[in-house]
């Protein structure tokens, strides 16, 4: 199935995809760059919180993020190597989640709403890794 021609839906998918992931991007980035007066101005529980977060809790986010990216970005040149790079922005986003929800319980600070974005982060990096996946049983990924 090689040479099969990509439809232009899935070319708009990726790119939407891409501009999704690169949003998360700029919000680890807003994240991470945070210094102490910043995370000073929260209120005490979020200030709280932010000490719960380890540094391997910031490499899966790391992971999460730029692994979406690159592998939106490698959906959109049409390149199989796209699959494992979502995978492993899906394993990043599993351990950060985890740990948000269960050890942090970021929804004791935000309360229950807080749930809903990390489901549908999880979501979509799953989405991402059936999509490759799909797009390479197609034959649109070299």
């Amino acid at each position: 199935m090689q040479g099969t021609k990509t439809p232009t839906w899935f070319l708009i998918v990726s790119i939407i995809l891409l501009i999704w992931n690169l949003m998360g991007v700029f919000a680890f980035f807003n994240h991470l760059l945070m210094d102490a007066e910043a995370i000073n101005a929260l209120p005490e529980a979020e200030q709280n919180l932010y000490a719960k977060y380890p540094l391997w809790t910031e490499i899966a986010y790391a992971l999460a993020v730029f692994g979406g990216a690159i592998g939106c970005l490698g959906l959109v040149l049409k390149q199989k190597w796209a699959k494992p790079v979502l995978i492993i922005s899906l394993l990043g986003v599993i351990v950060q989640m985890y740990h948000s929800l269960f050890i942090a319980k970021a929804t004791e600070v935000y309360g229950p709403g807080a749930i809903a974005m990390p489901i549908m982060v999880t979501l979509f990096a799953v989405f991402l890794v059936w999509f490759a996946n799909y797009a390479i049983k197609r034959g649109w990924l070299k």
